[in-house]
């Protein structure tokens, strides 16, 4: 695998059941009434005041007094009336203020698991614009693996999903008086929630024999090489084969796959190397494949999901021959088929899944998914055009090493490269360090090749934090005397140095050995300090704690001057972004070699070690520690900080498993510079560090000139189709004035 394995964002999941709206409050009929029974014993004083004034002559008085008496009940009746009804209207207020705070908490956390599940979605299944990216950053290409529940499935397009919560409406009594305001807002929430747009749509290879595109020519190959690049671009080569059948129209549309891994042949070869899975014989493609492929047996969905490799075979016009199992209404386990039909008819296989594409007049092009165990959907479908696709597989190719045809060696793994070579520099008497030290962005900052893996890849360590999508600030390099230990220190520095400017880094290199592992390297611009156990400058060593301490807290210091800024990395975007008051704030890296004999010495130094470790992950002061044994008592706490770990060849077991956890470091090869990199998973890999501190190679062109021995160099066009025939060699002329063996003497350290 090229790419680890990054965890995607959380889906949170679960039931979310709504409370019910607050029903309106009926009115108290028996209130109103036990109002109303003064009023009518009023009626009886106001009678009889009444007939007592006209018995005594003085009858208008009497009325007035009795209307007195009425107006009085009717207006306490009136009042009591307005009373009970502005209670009840405040009290329905307040039980719709509450249940719309109510939504409106709850609306937070719907749409933050909403953006959860988007998020995850479109890192799970990315955008075909996105693809060429992840194949530059190389971060994630091939890092699907079988043990993972979405290996083999691949992104079609978008659609409307379901919330990854499920919302559940409030259960509601019989007949209940809902408040209209609280119940409108409940039914929109979950109208406007419920249903997610535009979210990425998956489909499983492996679940089906055959998937079908139909509709427009155009955009049916659209759609497929969509599906293609999303495949080979998250699944190794090993684990996935393609192969395209096309018609002769066709196979122009297809020659972008000739870049893949995935489409080399391991049976066969021609004169550029393995023969690429591509023509328009059908038949004669199977053949190119391993021989347990052509004898898989019928398809069967259960089964097929633990046959590897995977076998991605897209027919675009080519003639499928009869009577291959492989090729029969079954199909063959471990297999799909992409197939761009000319005509189709009704689905009747189970094994076979059709997107039915649509171009409406006037609008976007949308698709129906359709299976006959499943209900048919409607998608919005993926496109990716010609170049996009070349753009991403010529991205791929350096990924892995140049597949062999069984029977041949391939020496890729054998060949060290030079560190230039590894850092895409030219030679080292010529780099032009204007532009070796162009900015770099988030992605290649600290992240740069030491050395080769096995297969001869790129083994690439990036000291950035975690967070940053790196092996993390801080790291352990234990070996014993002769393993190389000094060397791969050289190397990292050195790559380092080549690759960011003093604006970007900074060094403080500590030699408790003498010296010899730093040698040469005082006067490189990044270098702030170089600190060894020799006389004369044992006295840096009793100023170094100071000196890192003080530079700490020199840098929250820059941090909350310009204007509280978090991190360095925040302070830097700023910086970036055109805030012209603020200094360049360079990363520091110490490197500190025998780290175990400078405890010993002077183990206070454990705990400036130890701040470095805690707060270093913000302000960008990395630490690099290497010693020929891990001398667990010294660190006091500091090894929880140290994320990655080199581990060279170590002569016992324990002292192997206390770095890697593992005793592999015993069995590593005398040769110096080999060991395994362990980083923030389990994984371990094994490399071997380039090799600096010797000489620069000799310029091929001078040697030639000298020697009057003629260069001859076969041009072969790289084509899909094989390679038959070779064409004619070219000898070119010896560079006049090139340079010769001794040429800018001294080796890449002097760089």
């Amino acid at each position: 695998m090229t790419g680890r394995r990054i965890s995607a964002p959380r889906v949170p999941s679960g039931k979310v059941l709504l409370q019910a709206p607050p029903e309106l409050q009926a009115a108290d009929g028996t209130s109103i009434l036990s109002s109303m029974l003064p009023m009518l014993g009023s009626v009886g004083s106001i009678v009889m005041v009444v007939m007592m004034s006209n018995s005594g002559g003085n009858g208008a008085r009497g009325m007035l007094v009795g209307g007195m008496f009425l107006l009085s009940s009717v207006g306490f009746v009136v009042v009591n009336g307005w009373r009970q009804r502005s209670q009840r209207q405040a009290g329905t207020l307040v039980a719709r203020r509450e249940y719309l705070a109510y939504l409106a908490d709850l609306r937070k956390n719907v749409r933050t698991a909403a953006s959860q599940q988007r998020r995850a979605g479109n890192w799970r299944y990315p955008a075909p614009s996105a693809l060429p990216y992840l194949a530059e950053d190389r971060g994630r290409a091939w890092e699907r693996s079988a043990v993972d529940q979405d290996f083999l499935t691949v992104r079609i397009g978008t659609c409307d999903q379901a919330l990854c919560l499920e919302l559940e409406p409030p259960e509601l009594p019989p007949l209940a008086q809902l408040d209209p305001v609280a119940a409108s807002a409940a039914h929109r929430f979950m109208l406007t929630h419920e249903t997610q747009h535009d979210l990425p749509l998956p489909v499983a290879l492996r679940s089906f024999a055959r998937i079908e595109i139909t509709g427009g020519l155009e955009e049916t190959r659209a759609l497929a090489r969509a599906m293609v690049l999303h495949a080979v671009t998250m699944h190794d080569p090993d684990d996935l084969y393609l192969v395209v059948a096309a018609g002769d129209s066709a196979l122009p549309e297809w020659e972008w796959v000739k870049w893949l891994p995935h489409v080399q042949s391991r049976q066969s070869s021609d004169r550029i190397g393995a023969t690429r899975m591509v023509g328009s014989d059908l038949g004669a493609l199977l053949a190119l494949l391993p021989a347990e492929v052509r004898d898989r047996p019928r398809f069967g969905r259960d089964e097929a999901a633990s046959i590897l490799p995977h076998i991605l075979v897209v027919i675009d016009g080519a003639r499928v021959p009869m009577g291959n199992s492989l090729f029969d209404r079954g199909g063959g386990q471990g297999m799909t088929m992409l197939e761009l039909p000319a005509t189709w008819r009704e689905l009747d296989n189970p094994n076979a899944l059709r997107l039915a594409l649509e171009t409406p007049a006037g609008g976007p092009p949308s698709a129906q998914l359709i299976a006959m165990d499943m209900a048919p959907r409607r998608f919005a479908p993926d496109a990716v055009s010609v170049v996009e696709a070349e753009a991403t597989a010529r991205r791929l190719l350096p990924l892995r090493p140049r597949v062999e045809a069984a029977g041949t060696t391939s020496t890729a793994s054998s060949r060290q490269e030079e560190l230039v070579d590894l850092l895409g520099l030219p030679d080292v008497r010529d780099i032009d360090y204007d532009v070796a030290w162009a900015h770099r962005g988030e992605r290649d900052r600290l992240r740069v090749p030491i050395g080769q893996t096995t297969t001869g890849a790129p083994l690439v360590l990036d000291i950035k934090e975690a967070a940053q999508r790196g092996m993390g600030p801080h790291g352990l390099i234990i070996g014993a005397t002769g393993s190389g230990k000094s060397e791969v220190l050289r190397t990292l520095v050195l790559a380092l140095a080549m690759t960011h400017s003093p604006e970007q880094l900074n060094f403080v290199l500590v030699d408790f050995k003498g010296g010899a592992t730093f040698a040469g390297m005082a006067e490189m611009p990044h270098v702030s300090a170089i600190i060894t156990n020799l006389g004369q400058e044992l006295a840096l060593v009793d100023r170094m704690q100071d000196a890192l301490h003080g530079e700490m807290v020199r840098r929250q210091e820059v941090l909350r001057a310009a204007g509280n800024f978090s991190s360095v990395s925040d302070y830097e975007k700023a910086r970036r972004a055109g805030r012209t008051d603020l200094a360049p704030l360079p990363a520091l890296l110490i490197v500190a070699d025998e780290f175990s004999e400078l405890l010993s010495a002077k183990p206070e130094f454990a705990d400036t070690f130890v701040e470095i470790g805690r707060l270093g992950r913000s302000l960008q002061v990395h630490l690099l520690m290497s010693s020929q044994r891990l001398e667990e008592g010294k660190l006091r706490g500091l090894d929880s900080h140290l994320s990655y770990r080199i581990g060279l060849r170590v002569f016992s077991a324990s002292e192997s498993r206390a770095v890697l956890g593992v005793p592999d470091a015993v069995q590593l090869p005398s040769m110096p510079g080999v060991g395994f990199l362990k980083s923030n998973t389990d994984e371990l890999t094994q490399f071997r560090a380039a090799y600096v501190s010797g000489a620069p190679p000799r310029r091929v062109a001078g040697t030639a000139a000298r020697s009057n021995t003629a260069i001859s160099a076969t041009v072969e066009v790289f084509t899909a189709a094989p390679v038959v025939e070779a064409a004619a060699p070219i000898s070119p002329e010896p560079a006049a004035g090139d340079g010769a063996a001794g040429d800018g003497a001294g080796g890449a350290g002097a760089a």
